[in-house]
């Protein structure tokens, strides 16, 4: 599987607070099956990564995993809050793309309110031929109370990431039905962890996979897309959905 948003980088932001740490996160995330991962620091005015700190620390981090034999591979990239958009320079962009895709950001999506400034900010970054995935919108209110609302960015161009522990209930039942409820619609593209320590958000993408009871779907979800992403290839068509086959948000 292939882990687009973590905060398994130390000591920068509210993920892994030392290097032991990253590599208990990265050992987890090798035993769910997980051999790429994305790590995506907070760009923000709380978190306010550095471009080189996040690529020193990557470095630093492959090299410390390939020294105790974890075979994961760490790629760069940051999750960088909407605000945060036009104060980086395009130079500072295409290094942060995600999993190393200068073509892709990922997007932070706010826990309160609807982002006015989403859907122009999406248009933005499409004609800079840059696509944004929106992480974790099934975690807003907001979204909760009209998960439709998200085919407007959709229909903009963005690509939408939900939250392994949504998915599969950790995060309780209210982000377990609005997740789903994106998925059904068309409206979801790719599943990550969000780690930020051994914990409820641990990680991982298995048991999310698990949850769809649709193997063909939990794989474009936690595998083909991201893979896509990463190798900056087309987005691969989403499998169609087996007339009369029961799927997991049929049975919240």
């Amino acid at each position: 599987m292939v882990d687009l948003h973590s905060h398994i980088l130390p000591g920068v932001d509210d993920g892994a607070r030392s290097l032991e740490e990253s590599v208990e996160i990265a050992i987890a995330a090798a035993r769910d099956g997980t051999k790429v991962m994305a790590a995506t620091p907070h760009v923000r005015d709380d978190f306010p990564t550095a471009v080189a700190t996040m690529e020193r620390l990557v470095l630093e981090l492959n090299e410390a995993l390939l020294e105790k034999g974890i075979e994961l591979q760490i790629l760069g990239g940051a999750e960088i809050a909407i605000s945060n958009l036009q104060t980086l320079d395009a130079d500072e962009l295409r290094r942060l793309g995600l999993g190393g895709n200068p073509h892709y950001l990922l997007v932070e999506f706010p826990y309160f309110d609807w982002p006015l400034a989403l859907e122009n900010e999406i248009w933005n970054l499409k004609l800079r031929g840059i696509t944004p995935v929106i992480a974790h919108p099934e975690r807003n209110p907001q979204v909760q109370e009209a998960p439709a609302r998200v085919g407007a960015l959709v229909a903009a161009g963005a690509l939408v990431q939900l939250t392994a522990a949504s998915v599969d209930g950790r995060l309780g039942r209210r982000n377990r039905k609005t997740a789903h409820e994106l998925i059904a619609a068309g409206h979801a593209h790719l599943i990550a962890s969000d780690a930020h320590w051994p914990g409820l958000r641990r990680a991982g993408t298995s048991s999310a996979a698990a949850a769809l009871h649709n193997p063909e779907l939990a794989h474009w979800l936690t595998h083909a897309v991201p893979a896509a992403i990463v190798q900056d290839l087309p987005v691969p068509e989403r499998p169609q959905s087996k007339r009369g086959a029961r799927s997991g948000w049929f049975r919240l």
